[in-house]
């Protein structure tokens, strides 16, 4: 078992007051299961991983690897293998040699490494660039080659931290449908941290959402899209974002300029006003004689199987930016006036106007 647990452990730098960088983390990835940990920069992503790792003390809490605490454990006997951002290849080596050099350091035989070398390099498709340096090789390729450095150890764990960020966007889409082919094959504990949410949204069985040095929430890709916990989580997941207003409640509902959303009551009770959330998709074109509110255009996105429309509305006595996706075949124009109503009201999300959190409704 290569269960990883994170059990209220937090990171604090010296200072007045302490900095904290991961604060009372409680986090637990099965084992075989793809977690990512995904937030803004400064959320303490990467700080989370490298405690995991080793290379960040662990100040407060614990840390278990398959049941062992591994709190205060080097990082060579974490029985870990990391994936940095940087490929961080020898350049005078060759493939086969970058790949098997940790083996080698561990004193293995020579046969044992080749056979593990060969193997990797046929999952990682590597097999023709063994005997190339790393200065003949595409970025992609040189990051296969960084994965099966880490793969031929055969670790309990594989940590990644931001490791597609140097390549190209075609590239990187290409290499994540091949880093999660590979880490479903192999059924490998994987930690993977980015801070594209689309990364992770794709590739990690769930997703960790950090900000502040706290976890918003942890669950599928599919549940932190359709029930965020908090205006942050909310506002985060989903491209392009979720469109956010705080707006005034009554006993018919919240008002989104003409537009009412119903609301019930014990979900809104004694607030004046709430956060209502509307994804893009959510909402729509409707005619002149529906309920709706008045958007003028300022932006047409036309993506080809997609099409998304800026404006601004009137909401809340306040002029506020909308996102709408729309037909792509039939897209208004720019400066066009049209009227935005909502698909379904049960995709409206509402969030408490001060704390932020989920209302249940």
């Amino acid at each position: 078992m290569a269960e990883v647990r994170y059990a209220e452990a937090s990171r604090a730098y010296p200072g007045t007051p302490p900095v904290v960088a991961v604060d009372s983390l409680e986090l637990t990835v099965a084992d075989g299961e793809f977690l990512v940990l995904v937030g803004p920069s400064g959320s303490g992503k990467t700080t989370a991983l490298r405690m995991l790792a080793g290379l960040e003390e662990v100040t407060s809490g614990h840390i278990t690897i398959g049941g062992r605490d591994v709190t205060h454990v080097p990082p060579r006997d974490r029985d870990i293998a990391m994936v940095f951002q940087s490929y961080a290849l020898y350049p005078h080596m060759t493939v086969a040699q970058n790949m098997g050099f940790a083996l080698k350091l561990r004193g293995m035989p020579k046969e044992t490494i080749a056979e593990r070398v060969t193997e990797a390099a046929r999952l990682l498709d590597l097999e023709k660039y063994l005997d190339r340096k790393p200065k003949a090789l595409s970025g992609g390729q040189r990051q296969r080659v960084a994965m099966g450095r880490a793969i031929v150890r055969e670790p309990s764990v594989f940590l990644m931290d931001e490791p597609l960020s140097n390549l190209d966007a075609k590239l990187r889409v290409e290499t994540r449908a091949n880093i999660a082919a590979l880490q479903s094959r192999l059924g490998t504990t994987t930690v993977y941290v980015t801070h594209d949410q689309v990364e992770a949204m794709t590739m990690g069985h769930r997703v960790a959402v950090l900000k502040d040095a706290v976890l918003q929430q942890c669950d599928t890709p599919r549940t932190l899209y359709e029930r965020p916990t908090n205006v942050f989580v909310a506002g985060f997941i989903g491209s392009p974002a979720m469109n956010l207003y705080t707006v005034p409640v009554d006993e018919h509902g919240a008002r989104l300029g003409d537009l009412v959303v119903p609301v019930r009551r014990d979900a809104a009770a004694g607030l004046a006003t709430v956060t209502v959330g509307v994804r893009p998709e959510a909402l729509c074109l409707v005619g002149a004689d529906e309920d709706g509110f008045k958007l003028a255009v300022e932006l047409v996105e036309e993506l080809g199987a997609d099409a998304y429309v800026h404006g601004r509305a009137r909401l809340a006595d306040e002029e506020q930016r909308v996102v709408v996706r729309v037909d792509p075949r039939d897209p208004p124009a720019i400066g066009q006036t049209v009227r935005i109503g909502v698909r379904d009201h049960g995709e409206v999300h509402l969030f408490h106007p001060d704390s932020g959190e989920r209302l249940h409704s």
